[in-house]
């Protein structure tokens, strides 16, 4: 069995209920998988293969694909010959079963076909994610084919679902545990939630602590004076240990507990506090078919030429996180600015004034990001955090320093989310970022440090091989000590990431919590991204990649993550200005679905309002007719 104690979990759901979706959430994080995929024929079905291609472009190009076709034995074999480390998503068990009743099988013993899988199930060394339709919610079928696949998958989700270690129910795109993983608590009924009627969970989750929810406070500082003729407001993050940043909200115990094991993603953060940082946090997640459906609508939107091409991801990102089909652009970002300074080898090269002057600037809403993101109508977090040691003679940061970083990244997502931001971007602005972002992916994915680590250049388009050698070191030497560590998310923040990373990682584990998209740019948004998907792998369908820049190791770990870059630009800006200086395109392209109507050619009849954008000032002239008017 797994470290986290599960090794097969069974996802049930409706028709688009969200449930693949989650299933892939559940092995976002493994470094590779197998799709099996149990659908066979509909070659000439357009619609059929449209679903079927929209799965396809939520892989990575990291998982491979592999078909049991009309072969239901198939899935049996694979799971019996998969090996331990191996991780398999099935999707999905409802063409699993047609296969089993196909007419040229029969005669055939079905119960035992069944009862192999699930007995294939039970001893399968691998990690396994089955999806299956659940039909029992539906009317029976009116027709003895009907009945008979019906009674079939039933009986198939039946017997899987005593064979697995946990069952999850998706409705609407949220996940209902019936059989809880050990790391999973169990759902409370409704008349439990008091704490006068409420049940222990079978098993006790993993402590609770509760942290600081306030908004960070704030000093607003005064932009600089033109060229260009745009305000940049700037936010500086106070110390962690200020008093206000560190005040604890009293929060009945009780209540947080009754809170926390309910059915639900999402955390109570806004009002209560946080829970604990850990792994197996359950957040939540975008919607699975807004996503889907925005971008099949701009097939029919009234646009000249063939569409906006690549531009799609960023709409489908947009519609998916919104939770409707006519996203609206970002209107309000806040850039958060990690400031950071790693020691030893790591650093090398890099001219420790040089860097200040920059984040001076920044702070002054002055420089090439303050002038992008008054330009944008964005505005600044600048967040300074602790010095972290020097990776290769040991681990960088304390424990209680990388909670407390954690806990610091989760309180600026919340103050932007309370201060009505409707999109962060996530940069860095460091010594020896680099170097950690490398040694992050390697001890992470089992990716070549040398071929990832970007060269160091100097000013005047020099570039320092030297100092590059030096990083290498570094980070080689810096694998080897922990070869023998246990590798968590925690524990690779403690010993390889530091401060300014594990400030980055609670970001995006808050931004989820709040269901706020984010925005990466750089090392260090996807070195965060990698070390979040291990404390809630739900962190990644909030990611948006606006560029993908010319490092390998963004490139790499994007792949990893399974984010699809919108744009490849080519832009070497860092420093989160790649992300801004194509913002202005992404918020166009997000507008144009909903400022569009279908094409006249394509509606029903003429003027059929049905499918246009709804026209508010008309609604509203209507809701001021009184009645009999």
């Amino acid at each position: 069995m797994s470290e986290d104690r599960w090794n097969t979990v069974l996802v049930l759901g409706g028709i688009r209920s969200g449930k693949s979706a989650f299933a892939e959430s559940l092995v976002s994080g493994a470094p590779s998988v197998r799709y099996v995929a149990t659908a066979a024929g509909g070659e000439d079905d357009p619609e059929w293969l449209a679903r079927i291609e929209a799965h396809q472009r939520r892989r990575p190009q990291s998982w491979s694909t592999e078909e049991t076709g009309a072969d239901p034995v198939r899935l049996t074999e694979m799971l019996l010959a998969a090996e331990p480390g191996e991780t398999l998503l099935v999707d999905d068990l409802g063409g699993w079963v047609a296969a089993l009743l196909d007419p040229s099988r029969q005669p055939n013993d079905d119960v035992a076909d069944v009862a192999a899988l699930a007995s294939a199930v039970r001893a399968c060394p691998a990690r396994v994610v089955l999806v299956s339709p659940e039909v029992g919610l539906s009317l029976v079928p009116v027709t003895p084919v009907g009945r008979a696949f019906a009674d079939a998958l039933g009986s198939t989700n039946q017997a899987l679902a005593e064979a697995c270690d946990g069952v999850v129910l998706v409705v609407a795109g949220r996940p209902v545990w019936l059989k809880a993983l050990p790391s999973t608590p169990e759902p409370v009924r409704p008349e439990a939630a008091g704490p006068e009627a409420a049940e222990p969970p079978v098993e006790e989750p993993a402590p609770m602590r509760t942290a600081p929810a306030a908004a960070v406070s704030a000093a607003v500082v005064t932009p600089a004076p033109p060229p260009p003729p745009v305000i940049t407001p700037v936010v500086v993050a106070p110390p962690l240990d200020d008093e206000a940043t560190m005040a604890i909200p009293a929060i009945p115990a009780s209540n947080l507990a009754a809170a926390l094991s309910g059915a639900t993603t999402a955390l109570p953060l806004v009002s209560s506090g946080m829970t604990e940082i850990g792994p197996g946090m359950d957040l939540p997640m975008p919607d699975s078919d807004a996503g889907p459906d925005a971008r099949d609508r701009l097939a029919t939107v009234d646009l000249p030429g063939a569409g906006l091409g690549a531009l799609g991801e960023a709409v489908e990102f947009a519609a998916s996180t919104q939770d409707t089909v006519t996203p609206r652009p970002w209107s309000a970002v806040r850039v958060v600015l990690i400031s950071g300074r790693h020691g030893g080898g790591a650093a090398a090269g890099t001219d420790p004034f040089d860097v200040e002057r920059r984040v001076t600037e920044v702070e002054a809403g002055d420089g090439l990001l303050g002038r992008l993101a008054g330009q944008s109508g964005a505005d600044i977090t600048v967040v300074r955090v602790d010095d972290a040691g020097a990776m290769e003679d040991g681990p960088v940061a304390e424990a209680d320093a990388v909670d407390a970083a954690l806990r610091r990244g989760w309180q600026i997502a919340d103050a932007a989310a309370d201060a009505g931001r409707d999109a962060l971007l996530v940069a860095g602005i460091g010594a020896g970022v680099e170097a950690v972002a490398t040694a992050v992916l390697a001890a992470t994915t089992g990716a070549e440090p040398v071929a990832m680590l970007p060269r160091v250049q100097q000013p005047g388009g020099r570039f320092d091989d030297t100092a590059w050698i030096a990083r290498c070191a570094a980070v080689r030497d810096a694998l080897h000590r922990i070869r023998h560590e246990p590798r968590g998310a925690t524990d690779i923040l403690r010993e390889l990431g530091g401060p300014d990373l594990a400030v980055a990682t609670g970001l995006l584990l808050g931004a989820a919590a709040r269901r706020l998209p984010v925005l990466l740019d750089g090392p260090l948004g996807i070195a965060a991204g990698l070390v979040a998907r291990d404390l809630a792998s739900q962190t990644r369908h909030w990611c948006l990649l606006p560029e993908e820049g010319t490092l390998a190791l963004v490139k790499q770990g994007a792949d990893v993550l399974g984010l699809t870059p919108v744009l490849r630009v080519g832009l070497d800006l860092g420093e989160g200005a790649n992300a801004l200086t194509v913002l202005p395109v992404l918020r166009t392209a997000v507008g144009l679905i909903a400022g569009r109507p279908v094409h006249p050619a394509l509606l029903a009849e003429q003027g059929d309002g049905a499918l246009e954008p709804a026209d508010e000032d008309e609604d509203e002239d209507e809701d001021e007719i009184e009645p009999g008017v």
